[in-house]
Formats: structure tokens, sequence, C-alpha cells
């Protein structure tokens, strides 16, 4: 019987195809991941901005008065809380609650509701 072995030759073009495969692949998955980090850092970003507003109306707030993380995550009973927990940004972002006709800001580059 004979001995069917791969060749040198079809191991290098196997390696060359996955090479440009990686080469096609690669740089669309990150911009991929990185397109799905901003979508998830804009949401937190109108969650924030529907709890300001939440808050503003069950306070009579001013449009001048600002309201902070204590305001709309209260975990010390989560009945009276506008958010669950305190968002995060993807990226390291922080998030800018602002005044009640400021809208909410990330401090990273396109992340914005604007």
């Amino acid at each position: 019987m004979k001995n069917r072995r791969f060749t040198l030759v079809e191991i290098m073009v196997v390696v060359a195809i996955l090479g440009i495969l990686a080469t096609i692949a690669v740089p669309n998955w990150i911009n991929t991941r990185k397109e799905a980090r901003k979508k998830g850092c804009l949401n937190n970003l109108r969650q924030i901005d529907a709890a300001k507003q939440q808050w503003a109306m069950d306070s009579n707030a001013a449009d001048t008065d600002a309201p902070n993380w204590n305001d709309l995550v209260n975990t010390s009973s989560p009945g009276t809380s506008y958010m669950r927990t305190t968002p995060f940004c993807r990226e390291n972002g922080s998030y800018v609650i602002g005044n009640l006709i400021a809208i909410p800001s990330c401090n990273i580059s396109g992340h914005s509701l604007n």
C-alpha cells in the first residue's frame, strides 16, 4: 500500500490561502466590533437621557438642575431607581450626565447623540 502524505507545497498552499482569508476577515471583524461598542455606548447615552428626564418629572426639577449618578441609580432601594446599574462605555470612556437641557455625552470621539 502507498503511504499518502501531504507534500510541503500542498501545506504551503493551504497556509497561504488561510493567510489571505485572515487578511480579509480580521479588519472586518475589528471594524464590526468597534461599531458594536459604539452602538452600545449610544444606547447607554439614550438610557441616561431617558432616566434623567424621568428624574426631572418626578422631582419637578428646573432646566438648570443636574442629577447625579446617585439620583439615577439607587442601588439601596431598586424600586426607586431610574436605571438598574451605572452604565459604562466598552471603550473605557466616561459619561457626563449634564443638566436637563444638556445631552448626555461620552468622552470618546464619535460617541455622541448629536
